[in-house]
């Protein structure tokens, strides 16, 4: 009986260092930094229920991730596509920059890094005085275009148009 539970405890520590690494290097695959996920708005995990918005910029978005990492929040963005060639998008820096701007706003906190989550390769992004700037300047160009009506959005494409995250609010959507 005793060789029994022994060997029973045995194959229950076994199950649970196999079940530790696959944990390790589902994490490790997501791209996440060590630390707690605060905030989730991807399939894999429950939707966030809200998003964050800045009332002194009128500004909002939703981060894939937010890892607290002690007292530090760092937002992560997952793309699905493979790295361009030469390394991460300017829009996907300055959509990671907004989401560093957010975070310092809705939490107290400001990040001094992020990350961005390419299928093949993670890039950390530094929170940089100079890309704040360079978010605040793009974001008033934006205003400045749309009080003009100059739209840069593209309608020619009806499979993007499905996946925009403004279509219910557009009223230049495709059918």
């Amino acid at each position: 009986m005793t060789n029994l539970l022994i060997g029973l405890a045995l194959i229950l520590l076994l199950v649970g260092l196999v079940a530790m690494v696959w944990s390790h290097r589902a994490r490790r695959a997501t791209g996440l930094p060590s630390g707690k996920v605060i905030y989730a708005d991807t399939s894999r995990w429950q939707r966030a229920e809200r998003p964050l918005f800045s009332r002194q910029h009128q500004l909002t978005g939703k981060p894939d991730y937010l890892v607290r990492e002690g007292r530090a929040i760092i937002p992560v963005e997952v793309k699905s596509s493979r790295t361009p060639a030469d390394g991460p998008r300017a829009g996907h820096v300055l959509q990671l920059a907004a989401y560093c701007l957010l975070v310092e706003e809705t939490e107290g906190v400001r990040p001094t890094y992020g990350i961005v989550k390419y299928a093949d390769e993670t890039f950390r992004v530094d929170n940089t005085a100079e890309l704040r700037r360079s978010l605040l300047s793009t974001l008033d160009a934006m205003r400045r275009d749309l009080d003009r009506g100059k739209s840069r959005r593209s309608h020619a494409d009806a499979a993007r148009c499905r996946r925009c995250g403004v279509r219910a609010a557009c009223d230049e959507r495709l059918a």
